[in-house]
């Protein structure tokens, strides 16, 4: 009978179907590293919403002036991402995620010094959210997806949103108590300087495309050598150009970010809007903060199980199902008394489906497309939820100037939602899952 490893690297017998325990090791360094960068990028720029009334206050430019520049922000980490991932894929993840950290603290700890709506776009919209698109989902998931076996990328792919998630529950209430405490100019600039922890994760996370797809089947192989869609991820990977041609050119691939389009008008307009629409129903302060930490937590949840689905039913199936229950939630929650509880359950809701698309979205660009190009298509299809995302921050606050309510942009969120769902059925996974086989 074989004997276990004695932990100096050496096999003791035949060799074992599961990934040895110093490169189990680096697998949780790198999730650690991408979930940990996601949460405190995404955890300050979550939390930019409750800034939003002192912002106004302070500068007196108004709440549709405001809007805009965390709007064009919206835009801007969208438009950023695929050139940070075509980056990436070339020269290494660490290297962008580097200047990404350090834009984002810079653009965060400027913004309490802006007096004017220009001044706002270039701190909140430029420095800070171009620093997060940098150091966003699209280079952090290709980072991770190029190291692990394909087995073990969905659940990859949830943990890392998880993080983003349980960055947002963290610091939300933290963001809320600095305000309370030091005033709403000095704890922005506290959590500019919080953003800078992430800054190790650089060095982990460097590689590109490909150093990196030669590399992760000896870090962890797959259990079987059968071919799959990972394939793609070749030492000769597709160049950039020709890669995003193909792409155009799929259907499914443009179903797909059409969809994404929906989630970002949804979460732009929750992030940003979501305190505003609590102080509408005459509740206290603190449920705003609480409100945005209950999206966090409970995206949580939904991310990692999301992750956990995507190996076990079609992406499209689950992504059409997310859709329908956010419509479904809104109507509900226009229906209902508003009233604290009502709102924290809300929260609760909407959280379970904040982010949890990006797991099954990011899954079926790198079924698609393997995994070489895999951060700049990815960032392609991000750049369309920030498109979605720019309308959902920037209506929200033109529609409360024009009307006093937030009703309409409810309306409209719930026909898109709808639609979201519907468009995508007829992507064809199915096809491609047997062509993989």
């Amino acid at each position: 009978m074989s004997r276990p490893s004695d932990g100096t690297g050496q096999a003791a017998g035949p060799a074992s179907p599961t990934v040895p325990d110093p490169a189990r090791v680096a697998v949780w360094l790198v999730l650690l590293a991408a979930a940990g960068t996601f949460a405190l990028t995404m955890g300050t720029r979550q939390t930019m919403g409750l800034f939003l009334s002192p912002l106004n206050s302070a500068t007196g430019l108004g709440l549709g002036s405001i809007s805009l520049a965390f709007a064009f922000g919206q835009l801007w980490w969208g438009l950023t991402q695929p050139f940070a991932g075509a980056i990436a894929d070339r020269i290494g993840a660490g290297r962008v995620l580097l200047a990404g950290v350090l834009l984002v603290a810079l653009g965060t700890v400027l913004t309490p010094f802006m007096t004017t709506t220009a001044g706002l776009v270039l701190a909140i919209g430029v420095l800070a959210a171009g620093g997060a698109g940098m150091a966003g989902p699209a280079v952090l998931m290709a980072a991770t997806m190029r190291l692990l076996p394909q087995r073990m990328r969905g659940m990859a792919t949830g943990i890392v949103n998880a993080g983003g998630s349980f960055g947002q529950f963290a610091m939300a209430p933290i963001a809320g108590a600095l305000m309370v405490g030091y005033g709403w100019s000095i704890a922005m600039q506290i959590l500019g300087a919080i953003v800078l922890l992430a800054l190790p994760a650089a060095f982990l996370l460097r590689g590109n495309g490909q150093a990196s797809a030669s590399a992760a089947p000896s870090a962890a192989p797959a259990p079987s050598p059968a071919p799959s869609s990972a394939a793609a991820a070749s030492p000769r990977p597709a160049g950039a150009r020709a890669a995003l041609a193909e792409a155009a050119r799929d259907p499914s691939y443009r179903m797909l970010s059409a969809g994404f389009f929906v989630c970002g008008f949804h979460v732009a307009f929750l992030a940003t809007h979501l305190p505003g629409v609590i102080a509408t129903c005459g509740l206290p302060v603190q449920f705003g903060a609480w409100a945005l930490a209950m999206l966090g937590l409970f995206n949580i949840v939904g991310s990692v199980a999301m992750g956990w689905a995507v190996g076990r039913w079609r992406m499209k199936s689950l992504l059409s199902l997310v859709y329908a229950t956010r419509a479904l939630a809104v109507l509900a929650f226009l229906l209902a008394p508003k009233t604290g509880f009502t709102v924290l359950v809300f929260s609760a809701v909407m959280g379970l489906t904040f982010l949890s698309t990006v797991p099954p979205t990011a899954g079926l660009v790198a079924k698609l497309f393997g995994t070489a190009n895999m951060a700049m298509l990815f960032g392609v299809v991000m750049l369309s939820h920030q498109v979605g995302g720019f309308l959902g921050a920037w209506l929200g606050g033109r529609m409360f100037e024009a009307t006093g309510s937030y009703d309409w942009v409810w309306y409209v969120d719930i026909m898109l939602a709808v639609g979201a769902a519907l468009i995508h059925l007829p992507i064809r996974e199915a096809r491609l899952a047997r062509a993989a086989a």
